[in-house]
């Protein structure tokens, strides 16, 4: 993890401009907000399955130890 916060600690706010503005490019105004929510939901899904993960290690680490 540490690499992608020096990566995107790098990146300036012109370049992130820059970036924008070329998806912005390939996608076009209407899919754009098509593009945005399928990012959040997969995100959203990213969260959920991970703390999942969590709880069943937990889990799994307190079956071990009885």
């Amino acid at each position: 993890m540490n690499a992608l916060y020096i990566f995107l600690g790098m990146v300036g706010p012109w370049q992130w401009i820059i970036i924008g503005l070329a998806i912005l490019l390939l996608f076009g105004g209407k899919k754009l907000p098509e593009l945005m929510k399928g990012l959040g939901g997969g995100i959203k899904e990213f969260k959920k399955a991970s703390k999942e993960d969590e709880k069943d290690e937990k889990n799994k680490k307190k079956e071990d130890k009885k």
